[in-house]
């Protein structure tokens, strides 16, 4: 940074708190996976795991100022660790990780309905052929099978946890259980069935509709906020690509990511 750069940032900092993304240390925790793959959900899940708030009457702009997208350039440190969102490959940076799996099937289908929203506030078509295909997509990443390979082989040996979005949904509290042994806190199976309830789908989208997704006031510029007419939370259920995924569309992402599935028990 420069000087110029060195003092703006000690401003910012005095009034209001904030302090730049990169100032992420060995014990923070990253949640990371393939766009779509339950990180939102997660996020809540963290947040009412963690720091202890009630998910069914607590905004998603509170959520998100708890548990913040890694690509803000400034965030509030309430605690260390402070979690943080991304989608990344991995990175030296990157010590503790909470990595998010899904079906990439099921992602694929969630992908193509967020892509179409966001591309459409752009003035840009959708082409699901091509998303699975890696030719569109709201990040220059890899494809889903290249991504989720790119951190099972975790070349920078990360601390890393892998939390399956259908253990997830099926037995929430034994996988909530994983994440509190990967973090070295104690909880009660009580509480952890009652957070788990109150981030169920149903609990989430009412959440959606009563408060709407608006991010924390200080990062209301970063991304355009999700139009109020349209769901984030659509339908967060297993299987949904059998019909949701044109047969086409299936083939050509089987045929990339066909062995990865299998080999996570997919197929």
């Amino acid at each position: 940074m420069t000087k110029i750069d060195d003092t703006l940032d000690a401003q910012i900092r005095s009034l209001t708190g904030l302090v730049r993304k990169a100032d992420v240390v060995a014990d923070d925790v990253f949640i990371i996976g393939h766009p779509k793959s339950g990180h939102t959900w997660f996020q809540n899940l963290v947040a009412g795991v963690i720091y202890g708030v009630d998910l069914e009457y607590t905004p998603y702009a509170v959520v998100w100022d708890l548990v913040p997208e890694h690509n803000w350039p400034y965030f509030k440190r309430y605690s260390t660790p402070m979690f943080f969102k991304t989608h990344d490959l991995p990175k030296p940076k990157f010590r503790r990780v909470v990595y998010m799996l899904r079906d990439g099937r099921d992602v694929m289908v969630s992908y193509y309905h967020y892509l179409k929203v966001t591309r459409k506030q752009e003035g840009k078509k959708t082409d699901f052929l091509k998303i699975v295909q890696g030719q569109q997509g709201i990040y220059p990443y890899k494809k889903w099978h290249e991504h989720v390979e790119s951190w099972l082989a975790n070349p920078y040996q990360a601390q890393m946890l892998v939390i399956k979005y259908e253990n997830l949904l099926h037995n929430s509290v034994a996988e909530l259980q994983r994440f509190c042994a990967f973090m070295n806190v104690k909880r009660d199976p009580a509480f952890l069935a009652e957070v788990a309830a109150k981030a169920s789908f149903s609990k989430m989208r009412d959440k959606e509709k009563r408060h709407g997704l608006e991010k924390p006031d200080w990062q209301r510029n970063d991304w355009p906020n999700w139009p109020k007419e349209k769901h984030f939370m659509r339908r967060g259920e297993i299987g949904s690509y059998k019909d949701e995924m044109p047969p086409d569309v299936l083939e050509t992402f089987l045929r990339d990511a066909g062995e990865t599935l299998r080999k996570l028990g997919y197929l």
